[in-house]
């Protein structure tokens, strides 16, 4: 029988982090810190540059260090740190470059590069390997819960059976019945004390819940866009009581994921997965935690804070494998002055700073005997962050960081033969993927695909780009004798005519004399456009060299971002803490009047969103028989073939 569950406590290490840095070298920094300049220290303590990080989760140790070369054309993309012995200086392979928080790693020529590729110079920005795997860790525990084991007195004090349990000895026990919960309850032959037992999942799932009947109505009204305060007065409940369900719809949420999704994925093998990721912002309403009245008050910080959410959906299903907020609500600045003390991290390089993911990665010290800091600026560090520290629990991170650690839980989660990304310009997002993917990208069995659109163009203007697009497309296609006046069949031909001559890729000869193949920046219009962007170019930044023009033509086709568009706007339209801002009355800026304070509850939300929409929500869907064309209404999850049946909230919350 399955138990109650409980999200597990930020205490709880589900994802165990080997620590890089050994004893030795931790009484080594201690003794240096006040000897050597911070530029010498950070120099002298650099080796975590290129040093794996291991980790376990489940029982399995992982090991991960992406910092190398994320450019697929070049010749050093995807290697390690390495000597070329036997030439000149014996140069590596790569050499660390730019200022301390703007450092990156150079790529060095290579005496012998591979055929039809060369080492390009390419300057790749440097992570911190170690905070990519915190980063994992903290995604994996807000996802996380565990069996709620209670602690039971089954005897009076001084029973000669103290210490037995019905569940060990039965025969010491009297059965005397079920409780109102459907629990049993036992009493103790010697001592005649009664205990009742809390139940298992089957047997009741709303026990210790008061108010029960309104989970179902709070998740209607959680996706339904209904304002908090609004749905306080509709379910007559105060915020606390509101807050406590929204808690325990989520964690309904997961233990349904658990149930359901993750089995159907480590029992299915896909043939090919297109990844369409994005990042959307919103405006945390920023306000001072109990205790830090006006009266007292020294400083002032930013009414708003701008929050990063990063979704990666599935581009032909609309399926949507993860959404994830880019703040840490249960770090603290007691916890960042612990570790900067512990590891010298305000002498470090940011790639050797474990919390290199937070907004404010250190804590300020006192400037050393070595120091460059003065007193003056480690004052006015020190006060800012103690401003910060008054506002909202938590710190914003660094959204590369939450994309490299989605896609490597993508990527555990999922099998697949070949993959293929689509996204924007997002360096965050391309050189997450270029790393996480490495392997598969470099083996050809992963292509990375541009959708670039203008956003600035009114809807009218969109449709009518639009509908001149198709009618561009009907022409070509009568005046190039096809008999078909279908668009996408159109589409088809005509990409395959253009891609006879058009190349995405350029070939260039190196001041070495070496010929290599270099991404061209030669983006082209995608034939059919969008309703809601008019024309849009599409690219790609792999080598397409070994495809054909029809298959190429296949792959072109599929490129856009209308899945993970119809997710964000579904968050923008359904979830009321991610509304647009309003403008007031007075017109004297923006109004960010919905915005929550806690985006720990704005998770929250978004994850009963996603499974609402990928388990819940059906669209029309255009599937083939041979040349016949018909429509049915399918879920994402149904699209993507994990799961046969439509769900409802009453399945996923009463476990049905």
């Amino acid at each position: 029988m399955a138990k109650l569950k409980q999200l597990v406590d930020k205490d709880k290490r589900i994802v165990a982090i080997t620590n890089p840095v050994s004893y030795k070298e931790l009484k080594d920094r201690t003794n240096d810190y006040d000897l050597l300049t911070p530029r010498r220290f950070a120099n002298k303590y650099n080796s975590m540059l290129f040093k794996p990080v291991e980790f376990n989760w489940n029982g399995k140790y992982y090991t991960i260090q992406y910092n190398h070369c994320a450019e697929p054309f070049c010749a050093s993309y995807n290697q390690e740190q390495a000597e070329f012995k036997g030439t000149r200086r014996n140069p590596k392979r790569y050499r660390l470059s730019g200022k301390r928080n703007e450092k990156g790693i150079i790529c060095n020529p290579i005496p012998t590069p591979p055929l039809n590729k060369d080492s390009l110079g390419c300057f790749n920005s440097v992570f911190s390997n170690w905070s990519i795997a915190e980063e994992i860790a903290r995604l994996v525990r807000i996802e996380s819960f565990e069996d709620v084991i209670p602690v039971y007195r089954f005897h009076k004090e001084g029973c000669v059976n103290e210490g037995s349990t019905p569940f060990i000895d039965k025969s010491l026990f009297y059965k005397q019945g079920k409780s109102r919960n459907g629990s049993q309850v036992w009493q103790c032959k010697t001592c005649k004390k009664k205990t009742h037992t809390i139940p298992n999942q089957r047997q009741s799932t709303t026990y210790g819940m008061k108010r029960n009947d309104i989970l179902l109505s709070l998740a209607k009204l959680i996706v339904n866009k209904i304002p908090i305060s609004r749905s306080l007065e509709i379910l007559e409940i105060g915020a606390s009581t509101y807050y406590a369900k929204l808690e325990i719809i989520y964690r309904k949420c997961l233990e349904f994921l658990e149930r359901v999704e993750k089995p159907a994925f480590e029992n299915k093998t896909f043939e090919e997965i297109w990844l369409n990721t994005d990042k959307m912002h919103y405006f945390l309403n920023n306000v001072r935690k109990k205790g830090q009245g006006a009266k007292d008050y020294k400083g002032i910080e930013d009414l708003d804070f701008q929050t990063y959410i990063v979704v990666t959906a599935e581009g032909s299903t609309n399926f949507v494998f993860r959404a994830d907020v880019s703040y840490d609500w249960d770090t603290t600045f007691e916890e960042l002055d612990m570790d900067t003390r512990k590891y010298k991290t305000d002498h470090l390089n940011e790639f050797a700073n474990p919390n290199a993911r937070l907004d404010y990665s250190i804590y300020p010290q006192v400037p050393s005997k070595n120091d460059t800091q003065s007193d003056a600026q480690y004052k006015k560090a020190l006060e800012e962050i103690k401003v910060r520290g008054r506002y909202v629990a938590g710190q914003h991170l660094n959204s590369t960081y939450t994309t490299f650690a989605q896609y490597w839980l993508i990527k555990e989660l999922i099998t697949a033969s070949r993959w293929r990304m689509v996204s924007d310009m997002d360096n965050s997002i391309m050189t997450a993927f270029y790393r996480v993917f490495a392997d598969e990208l470099q083996s050809g069995v992963a292509h990375h695909f541009l959708c670039r659109t203008e956003k600035d163009k009114t809807k009218k203007e969109a449709m009518e780009e639009y509908e001149e697009a198709r009618e561009e497309l009907r022409d070509w296609g009568e005046n190039e004798g096809f008999e078909t006046k279908h668009t996408d069949e159109l589409a088809h031909y005509y990409l395959i005519e253009k891609l006879r001559t058009h190349h995405f890729h350029k070939e260039t000869v190196s001041p070495s004399g070496h010929k290599h193949r270099e991404w061209a920046n030669k983006p082209i219009e995608h034939p059919l456009g969008s309703k809601d962007r008019g024309y849009y170019k599409i690219d790609c930044k792999t080598d397409l060299t070994g495809y054909s023009p029809t298959e190429k033509a296949n792959l072109m086709l599929n490129v856009n971002d209308n899945a993970i568009s119809s997710f964000m706007q579904m968050m923008r339209r359904r979830l009321s803490i991610l509304e647009r801002p309003l403008v007031g009355a007075r017109k004297d800026g923006k109004s960010y009047i919905y915005a929550n304070f806690n985006p720990k509850y704005a998770h929250m939300a978004i994850t009963i969103l996603r499974v609402y929409y990928n388990y819940c929500l059906s669209f029309k869907t255009k599937e083939y028989e041979g040349k016949k064309k018909h429509v049915t209404e399918k879920t994402p999850a149904q699209r993507l073939g994990i799961t046969e049946k439509k769900f409802t909230l009453k399945d996923i919350i009463y476990m049905r």
